[in-house]
């Protein structure tokens, strides 16, 4: 049986029309009930049937049905029973939905309304079972895809089970239905046997058969809003054999063909109705632009996988991603004929074997595959989410006005929970802004003088919270650490080392190597070693289907140091050291300012003696091991972020955190947060790196720490070594080599090449 809905050319009524196959005896009739998801009845100008043996088409009329679209999954149960003589003889019933899919030139329309497609890709994946799934996955899936603002799956490279598209029905899900078909006569054929079949028409069947099964399968489902007839493949003759199908057996929905993305032939040949291009980079809007056919991202802006060591060393890569998703979805929406994509992919590819090793194809996902969110869902959500706040700042007034674009398809902002707090005071405001509007929120302030802060939330009518601003109102003086006082400073030249000390403290710099050998506030080691210059390469790999669990970390310092000269010097309450020396990459000069108040200033300068293309550049210093937890204060690419997420604004991280497990079994689901996990060089919380910070730095359980003092504008990151605990400042942190390899944005320089200079400047202050 198949179910078919057609809405009128107001999109207002519509035809439901029920296809059935009949194998019994003569004298049967179906009796059709259509109820509301109040379970009411919904009046029917017919509803009792005679079945005609083979194939029976009823056509049932009802009148400005409730509509089915991915913000409003309206669901309604037909039931069918066929009896005979009045007795029932079998009963079945269907969730359908009322939906009206359509081409118009460059658009794809749902109910007469433009659609864009917030999207990833999906595998059916555990670390332990496998390649399958179950009813609680399925269910899980989609609620974690929903609730980042997703809208649309493509479920690579095969099709989905029949609950999950049931769970997409009903949570409001667009999905594209993938056959079992890939890499058809393109370099990846050496890897699946039997090879180069396009062409050979002994195998049409079998490509048929897929499509078919799936179309028969699934066509009833509202959410399935297109199909797929191969991945990554090219356009032949034989698919065009299959396209003929697709178009005779389904005239509801379109269907698109994933033309192959490597090799120069995106967009290859296909005549799908729906253009399809992979990998398209922060400038395909512009291929988009120029196509008759609207034109979907079958996969874009993957997460960095390849650059492992990177990756295993500094999991604030991963929010890194961010900065090339932002602008390539910005694009996508803002291009006419862009319908959506799917980036690659949704959850992590990755099986823990029973004997202890790891395998798959990497950890694509913003979801691992135990299903905890990793750093990328937040900035996923946030890029997708249909709520924009365009205000940055504000200034203190008795009305707060917010300016917000409505991103929605369906939905008007009076539909959303609007809520916000200010100081003490808090509350609900209600604002009506058509989809695809912009419009003001009005917030009455009682005390505009006893915050700095307004807090914005944004819940949708199914519960959960769409978007989290946080705009700063006046100025921001949390961001600035209090002055210090000078303090008197002495100097003292030894054999080996100058002590510089005052009240509570003291310095000791080797005179060999212009390095601290010690530094200690109030009889408190603070400082061990360091300044130490890093200058970290960039580190990438191939599409390798490998994952490797036992990557190497990646913490290489510039190597080789030696020193020419260390002096030092009194300056008014100062006491400034100067070194120059060189290193095998680098060589130049730094000045140490240190006061006994527990202020040093380093300014330094190098010149490169070779090329280096690097990924973060700054000084190392070195503190004792029990310095175990980071504190920092930062600008963040968002205002608002999760309470676990690694690059929160604000906040403390463990380098290890308590009730964890020494060593963890791979194969048993952690009970912690992805940003608990840890390797040997301590938590992903600890080790990330923060971008744009205020302040930064380390404490030990006593109080006793050590502050990086920034302008917004360097970074912090640190690390569990030998015996110790390192930290770099960096005055340059690029996103890793992954965001390159495919062309996407991000903050990046050119490689360093010999002769040129990278400099910069490190305040820290000790108590």
């Amino acid at each position: 049986m198949s179910v078919e809905t057609h809405l009128d050319s107001l999109y207002k009524d519509a035809e439901l029309r029920f296809d059935c196959e009949f194998i019994g005896k003569e004298g049967a009739e179906a009796r059709l009930e259509l109820k509301d998801k109040e379970g009411r009845n919904v009046q029917l100008p017919q509803s009792r049937f005679k079945l005609a043996k083979g194939k029976n088409t009823f056509l049932l009329p009802v009148a400005n049905p409730l509509k089915w679209d991915a913000e409003h999954p309206n669901l309604y149960t037909l039931e069918v029973a066929v009896y005979r003589d009045n007795k029932e003889l079998s009963r079945f019933d269907r969730r359908i939905g009322f939906r009206e899919v359509e081409i118009v030139k460059d658009r794809m329309l749902v109910n007469g309304r433009q659609v864009k497609l917030r999207g990833a890709c999906r595998h059916d994946i555990h670390p332990t079972l496998g390649r399958t799934t179950t009813a609680d996955l399925d269910s899980l899936d989609v609620l974690l895809f929903k609730q980042s603002n997703m809208n649309f799956v493509r479920t690579s490279h095969y099709p989905p089970s029949e609950r999950f598209l049931e769970f997409c029905n009903r949570y409001g899900i667009y999905v594209e239905s993938e056959t079992a078909v890939c890499f058809v006569d393109t370099y990846r054929q050496k890897n699946y046997a039997p090879g180069n079949t396009q062409s050979d028409s002994a195998y049409t069947d079998r490509y048929l058969g897929q499509c078919q099964e799936m179309v028969k399968a699934f066509r009833s489902h509202p959410s399935v809003l297109f199909w797929s007839m191969a991945n990554e493949s090219y356009w032949n003759k034989e698919f065009a054999q299959i396209q003929e199908y697709v178009y005779k057996a389904d005239s509801t929905r379109p269907h698109t063909f994933h033309d192959q993305a490597y090799g120069g032939f995106n967009n290859q040949g296909s005549t799908a109705p729906i253009a399809n291009i992979h990998y398209p980079g922060p400038d395909g809007y512009k291929v988009a632009a120029k196509s008759n056919r609207p034109m979907v991202y079958g996969e874009y802006c993957h997460l960095n996988v390849y650059n492992r060591s990177e990756l295993v060393t500094d999991p604030g890569i991963r929010s890194d991603w961010a900065l090339a998703l932002a602008p390539t979805w910005e694009n996508m929406y803002q291009t006419r004929g862009v319908l959506g994509g799917s980036i690659w992919s949704g959850i992590d590819d990755i099986f823990q074997l029973p004997d202890g090793n790891a395998v798959g194809y990497g950890a694509w996902g913003p979801i691992d595959g135990w299903r905890r969110p990793k750093p990328e869902y937040w900035d996923m959500k946030k890029i997708y989410s249909p709520v924009k706040v365009l205000t940055e700042a504000l200034s203190p007034a008795n009305e707060l006005v917010v300016d917000v674009e409505n991103r929605y398809t369906y939905l008007n902002m009076d539909e959303i929970k609007i809520a916000w707090q200010y100081g003490k005071e808090k509350g609900t405001v209600s604002a009506s802004i058509p989809p695809s509007g912009d419009g003001k929120i009005r917030i009455p302030i009682a005390n505009p003088d006893k915050a700095n802060e307004l807090y914005l939330s944004f819940t949708d009518p199914r519960g959960f919270v769409v978007d989290e601003y946080l705009i700063p109102v006046g100025e921001q003086k949390q961001n600035e650490l209090p002055q210090w006082l000078s303090q008197p400073t002495k100097l003292k030249v030894g054999k080996k080392a100058y002590v510089i000390s005052g009240k509570n403290f003291s310095c000791e710099i080797s005179r060999l190597n212009g390095q601290i050998l010690s530094l200690k506030k109030a009889g408190k080691e603070v400082l061990k070693g360091g300044p130490w210059l890093m200058a970290l390469p960039l580190t990438g790999g191939g599409c390798y289907p490998n994952h490797n669990a036992n990557t190497p970390v990646y913490n290489d310092l510039c190597s080789d140091w030696k020193a020419v000269e260390v002096k030092a010097h009194k300056e008014e309450s100062n006491v400034i050291v100067t070194v120059t020396g060189s290193y095998k990459e680098f060589e130049g000069s730094y000045r140490l300012t240190v006061n006994a108040n527990g202020e040093l200033a380093v300014e330094y300068q190098f010149k490169a003696l070779q090329n280096v293309n690097p990924r973060q550049w700054g000084l190392v210093f070195e503190a004792p091991q029990d310095y175990d937890w980071t504190f920092w204060r930062r600008k963040g690419m968002w205002s608002v972020y999760p309470d676990d997420h690694i690059s929160r604004p604000t906040g403390t991280a463990d380098l290890f955190y308590q009730g964890l497990p020494v060593q963890t079994n791979p194969r048993i689901q952690p009970s912690w947060s992805w940003s608990k996990d840890f390797n040997e060089l301590g938590s992903n919380d600890f080790r990330a790196t923060r971008r744009n910070i205020w302040y930064a730095g380390l404490c030990d359980g006593s109080g006793h720490k050590v502050t990086a003092c920034s302008n917004g504008e360097q970074h912090w990151r640190s690390w569990l070594g030998k015996d110790k605990i390192c930290f770099l400042v960096a005055d340059f942190v690029t996103a890793g080599n992954e965001m390159f390899l495919d062309g996407y944005y991000a903050p990046y320089r050119k490689p360093i090449k010999s002769n040129d200079i990278i400099k910069g400047k490190v305040k820290l202050r000790v108590e």
